[in-house]
């Protein structure tokens, strides 16, 4: 299945999640975090990207489940389902949020799946607490506000947003704030996170730095950078799609998603 230019993805979305009886919210620091778990076995933790939630993992969640793995999604504070307060967005504050997820459900350790935003958030826990993260796979984003490229509002970019957009009329308790919300998420993008060398040599669990060949947001260089910076990391590019795709070409990215879960857990 190819979806390249999103099309499909703007008329309809990622296919549904599966049903599950383990879901609901966990209300953590001024806000209802909303959660879903799917499957037994190794725990994986699936992070979506800004603007997002946590139905644009529709491709991934029922290959891992396949794989033998309890696999938890969670919509970001503010994203999908879940709420915020008035606090400016923070990466450090939506990493808190995973770890109350957690908690919730009696996860002590898991693998972090990052796409975009997620992928920041997946790295900041890496590095606040290591003990809680068996390892990231982190896809297509930056960790200091130097990675980015300048915006470029392409065809695909504007399909992506429009699905978005459709999303958070339908799911977010207040569908009436898409513009507020999308300027607060663009605030901390073009300010957050500010990660140095120094700090990225702290993170101790393995990393995968996985980089889109087309992606329209990041520059590469910025992730050949992390994967050299970060003590074991590994650094990988995927051909012919761009920072959609997990949407764009699923069987490629969940074949490199799946070799990095079976190079960092165990029986795997």
């Amino acid at each position: 299945m190819t979806d390249d230019d999103l099309e499909l993805f703007e008329a309809s979305g990622a296919p549904p999640l599966p049903s599950t009886a383990e879901h609901g919210y966990t209300d953590h620091d001024g806000a209802s975090i909303w959660y879903a778990s799917f499957g037994a076995g190794s725990p994986v933790v699936l992070l979506h990207g800004g603007l997002g939630h946590s139905g644009n993992w529709g491709y991934q969640v029922p290959d891992l489940v396949a794989a033998g793995h309890r696999v938890i999604v969670i919509d970001s504070r503010g994203h999908g389902r879940s709420t915020r307060d008035t606090r400016p967005f923070s990466y450090e504050l939506m990493a808190s949020d995973v770890l109350a997820v957690m908690d919730r459900l009696g996860v002590s350790r898991a693998a972090l799946v990052g796409w975009s935003d997620g992928a920041i958030i997946a790295l900041i826990m890496a590095d606040k607490a290591p003990e809680r993260v068996a390892g990231v796979f982190f896809f297509a984003c930056k960790m200091d506000p130097s990675g980015n490229r300048p915006f470029e509002l392409t065809p695909i970019v504007q399909r992506c947003f429009n699905r978005h957009s459709k999303d958070y009329a339908a799911l977010s308790a207040e569908p009436e704030t898409f513009k507020d919300f999308v300027d607060a998420v663009g605030l901390m993008h073009r300010t957050q996170p500010n990660y140095s060398a120094a700090d990225l040599a702290r993170v101790q669990p393995p990393v995968r730095v996985v980089q889109a060949e087309h992606d329209e947001f990041i520059k590469p260089e910025h992730c050949a950078y992390l994967a050299r910076s970060i003590p074991n990391a590994t650094y990988s590019i995927l051909s012919d799609v761009s920072h959609f795709a997990p949407l764009q070409r699923p069987e490629k990215f969940n074949a490199e998603l799946r070799d990095f879960l079976g190079a960092i857990l165990p029986g795997k």
